[in-house]
């Protein structure tokens, strides 16, 4: 079973002025993500704002980012679709680019019944030996991947973790319940990364760990060594940053955040776009709290 660690962190994509990928600033932030409390790189999930990135740009991503942090982080590829046949040829691609794992989104739009999520998940694992996370996030796609589902995939050889987004902790405990132990159980959401897990969950796929990702490793492994008190003080410590990065659609905010520390990442694409005055504001204000403003490594 390949251990993707505690803190993967969903990268952003930075662009160049014109709106093209910036692939050198992609490649200094991937290593400082990895110096600085990542295990794992996810590249090009919806923090990297893979909806308006084609696959050619997706793959030349993945190919500089392996690059950049090989020794030094795993990294994991997004290559889910709500086209089950488009998401097993970029899945068999990633796998060929000797890529350490896939994430697969819970397909968006066409609203599959659990039967249907079923048979999607289990055709892309089959068609290629890449572990597979299974990302589920209701909020995004309209349709929740209900535990037995996850306990049915789950059985899958190399169906090994499940990113949970869905925010609902009885489903999570369910999913523990209901899958073996060394089946990854994943907060899609870092706000609940302490509540998850105190019911079992592994670790966070974070978008905070752009600014904080050596803090969230001191949290779960304070945890993990029965600290509580101790994983209960940095949590609440990060409270406002969590927020904060959701204060609106992500990753605006997180861009913005690493932007004020002067990371030259760009703007979004359209049809997402560059934060209000009071977004940034509030961006702004967290991250003074915590002493985030001074901390640039560009």
């Amino acid at each position: 079973m390949i251990n993707f660690g505690n803190v993967l962190t969903a990268m952003i994509t930075p662009f160049t002025a014109d709106g093209e990928v910036n692939y050198a600033v992609t490649e200094k932030l991937a290593v400082h993500l990895a110096d600085h409390g990542t295990d794992t790189i996810v590249v090009c999930g919806t923090t990297g704002e893979s909806p308006t990135l084609s696959w050619d740009e997706e793959f030349e991503l993945f190919r500089v980012v392996k690059s950049a942090v090989a020794g030094k982080a795993k990294v994991m590829a997004g290559t889910g679709s709500n086209s089950t046949a488009e998401a097993i040829k970029a899945t068999q691609k990633a796998a060929k680019m000797g890529l350490d794992g896939s994430l697969q989104v819970v397909p968006y739009y066409n609203k599959p019944p659990q039967s249907g999520l079923y048979q999607h998940f289990k055709a892309i694992a089959e068609s290629s030996d890449l572990p597979l996370m299974l990302y589920n996030v209701p909020g995004r796609t309209s349709q929740n991947l209900q535990a037995e589902t996850v306990a049915r995939l789950a059985k899958i050889p190399n169906i090994v973790a499940i990113k949970e987004a869905s925010g609902n902790l009885d489903q999570v405990s369910q999913i523990r319940r209901m899958t073996p132990p060394e089946f990854a159980i994943y907060s899609g959401d870092d706000s609940l990364t302490l509540p998850m897990l105190a019911i079992g969950a592994k670790g966070v796929v974070s978008v905070a760990s752009h600014l904080v990702g050596d803090r969230l490793q001191q949290m779960i492994r304070a945890f993990e060594s029965g600290q509580i008190q101790k994983a209960t003080q940095i949590h609440l410590e990060l409270l406002s940053l969590f927020k904060v990065l959701f204060v609106t659609t992500n990753p605006i905010p997180v861009k913005a955040a690493m932007s004020l520390q002067g990371w030259q990442v760009g703007d979004l694409r359209l049809p997402l776009c560059a934060p209000d005055d009071a977004v940034r504001d509030q961006v702004m204000q967290v991250m003074s709290e915590l002493n985030l403003l001074n901390a640039a490594h560009v």
